[in-house]
């Protein structure tokens, strides 16, 4: 290694391992019938595989950015990829139910050492007018990532068996260990103190708040045991949030998340439509697979690959994207883009019925993939370009809490809404249940409603998404657009110290 800062090859070098995590969201759910057959286990059980990874994922995600900005961001993400990949192991071997959760939780905070990560180290090795590059390739990679899970799960598990979608890790996580290590610089560290207090604060907040969440659905937005309910979880957990926010405004010591951040406009505005894309994006392929496989009768890898256009689409114009949004006001690329993409959600929402051409719906879904392209970038760019390189973490870590928290609150909130449009047209839930690996087709006469449940339950996140464009339209003309050409890590390059010559 020399002195020299090369960013892209960095950028490359961690987009391998946070697009393992983001699969990792959405890859075990095709799996989760065969999973409760091998395990013997009930539904309940087998659908907190699922869970405890997105929970353990998401809770840490503040402290994590901080740990970044403490310890430094390589070393940060390096351990992180380990747990991830050693977690991973452990899925793959565990041979009950209890251990494979225990191992998802494991997993998932590994990923949640990973991820703010990728966002710091593009914000301190990128200049502001050339970070939209950078942060269109990391929303290519965020927007493919979570549509190929779903494809790439039904392979494997059709192939291989359900092991492999967790073994499949292992090779990815020991190459982007070693380019981590070789590409990644490590970059100065500043010495915070950590704040104890607001990581406990934090911590049962987020747990309360994104367990009520995610366990809504199954308890029946009711009572869970005893006093305990998911309401009352939920309003401990917001109430333990408030104090914390109170803590940061008023410690006389460092907090964990410095408020001064959300007096940037752009960063403020960004979190807002995040948390609505991460939701839509998350959810609505739920409704769309479960259409796919049960009334249109596809195997779960034949309705991937008619979904896979979004996937293709965001991925390809993502880059050209991002070089558009370091010469573009970026209100003029993110409102359209969400606009588009709550259009065509919608479109494909009211375009659901037994009948339908597959031709008919590969153009809204391409649509969906070009708005997708359209809107992770902008987004990314505009939350962290007025950063200062002492807060990158932090802010990292805020803006990926949001996002994981929106595709909480969005898959919570989607399967609400399916269940009460399924009960509205007279079909019983269980017809949602038949996803995986192996698909009944319904009887033709439920075909028709589970059709409607199905696309009128998408109309919630196209709703959602209205927020995002508003925010967007909201957003002011960045400081730092255009102007001459700089070598992109120029500025990284006088602060990288010592790359060569230390160990982590």
């Amino acid at each position: 290694m020399s002195d020299e800062v090369r960013p892209w090859a960095a950028l490359w070098a961690l987009c391998l391992g946070f697009f393992m995590i983001l699969v990792d969201t959405t890859i075990v759910a095709v799996a989760l019938p065969v999973l409760r057959t091998s395990l013997d286990t009930d539904i309940g059980s087998v659908m907190w595989v699922h869970s405890s990874y997105l929970l353990s994922y998401a809770v840490p995600l503040l402290i994590t950015g901080r740990l970044g900005d403490r310890f430094g961001q390589k070393q940060v993400y390096l351990i992180g990829l380990v747990v991830f990949t050693l977690s991973s192991i452990w899925c793959g071997f565990a041979g009950g139910v209890a251990v494979l959760i225990v191992a998802r939780v494991f997993q998932g905070f590994g990923a949640a050492l990973m991820s703010p990560q990728t966002m710091a180290v593009i914000t301190r090795v990128f200049p502001p007018e050339r970070r939209g590059q950078a942060m269109g390739m990391w929303g290519a990679v965020a927007g493919a990532a979570t549509l190929v899970g779903p494809l790439l799960g039904g392979v494997l598990v059709g192939s291989l068996g359900w092991e492999w979608i967790f073994f499949v890790n292992v090779p990815v996580g020991v190459v982007g260990f070693f380019l981590v290590w070789f590409f990644v610089p490590v970059l100065p560290r500043r010495s915070h103190r950590f704040d104890v207090i607001g990581v406990v604060l934090s911590g049962i907040g987020m747990f309360l708040l994104v367990f009520g969440i995610q366990e809504g659905q199954r308890y029946g937005w009711g009572t869970i045991s005893g006093i305990v309910s998911v309401p009352l979880l939920i309003t401990v957990g917001v109430f333990f949030l408030g104090v914390f926010v109170l803590w940061q405004a008023r410690t006389r010591g460092e907090p964990l998340v410095p408020l001064r951040l959300f007096k940037d406009r752009n960063f403020s505005l960004a979190n807002v439509a995040i948390i609505t894309v991460g939701g839509a994006v998350t959810s609505m392929t739920i409704p769309l697979m479960l259409y796919l496989q049960s009334v249109l009768g596809l195997s779960p890898m034949g309705a991937a690959v008619l979904a896979s256009p979004m996937a293709v689409l965001s991925g390809v114009l993502a880059p050209f994207v991002g070089r558009l949004v370091d010469r573009v006001h970026p209100r003029y690329i993110a409102g359209p883009g969400l606009f588009l993409l709550s259009s065509s959600m919608a479109w494909v929402g009211l375009a659901l019925r037994p009948d339908i051409s597959l031709w008919e719906l590969l153009v809204p879904i391409a649509l969906m993939g070009v708005a997708s392209a359209c809107v992770w970038s902008p987004l990314s760019v505009s939350a962290t370009r007025n950063l200062t390189m002492d807060v990158a973490g932090a802010g990292a870590g805020v803006y990926n809490t949001t996002r994981q928290v929106g595709a909480v609150l969005g898959s919570a909130m989607l399967a609400a809404a399916m269940e009460a449009r399924l009960q509205a047209h007279g079909v019983s839930s269980e017809a949602g249940h038949t996803a995986g690996t192996v698909v009944q087709q319904l009887p033709e006469p439920l075909r028709d409603g589970f059709s409607r449940a199905m696309g009128e339950a998408l109309l919630l996140p196209a709703a959602a998404l209205v927020i995002g464009v508003v925010a967007a339209l909201f957003f002011a003309r960045p400081a730092h657009m255009g102007g001459p050409r700089r070598r992109p890590g120029a500025d990284a390059s006088r602060v990288v110290t010592q790359v060569s010559s230390r160990k982590i």
